[in-house]
């Protein structure tokens, strides 16, 4: 069991608060992204290890290396503002987009990266 704590300045009022927690080992919501019901729970916001992230589209691009340099003082000094977008299939997980911010992060020598990731099937990577 996990305990946080939330501390809201108290000149900020919320009308409603929402908290959800899993018992699953990736932090999906039941019925969502870790589910075997295969129910379309939405994107799920997870850090993962960048050796986990399949790159099929890597060896057919090339990133601007200017625009590495710029994510990489943006990530050092602020961390990453946008997660990568990641689609896993049966476990595997494959990142089709966010080029500059993963070598950003593998430049930093950084191990791990935030990703939106969707749960797709193997006709989804066709």
């Amino acid at each position: 069991m996990a305990n946080f704590v939330l501390q809201v300045p108290s000149i900020i009022r919320l009308r409603s608060f929402t908290v959800s927690a899993s018992s699953s080992s990736n932090g999906a919501p039941p019925g969502g992204l870790g589910s075997s019901s295969g129910g379309g729970g939405g994107p799920v916001i997870v850090e993962l290890p960048l050796d986990k992230i399949r790159r099929p589209l890597m060896r057919t691009r090339s990133n601007d290396a200017s625009k590495v340099q710029q994510l990489m003082d943006s990530i050092s000094e602020i961390g990453l503002q946008v997660p990568i977008d990641v689609l896993e299939v049966d476990g595997v997980y494959y990142g089709f987009s966010g080029c500059h911010r993963y070598e950003a992060h593998q430049r930093l020598g950084l191990p791990t990266i935030r990703c939106k990731v969707r749960r797709g099937t193997k006709e989804t990577l066709r």
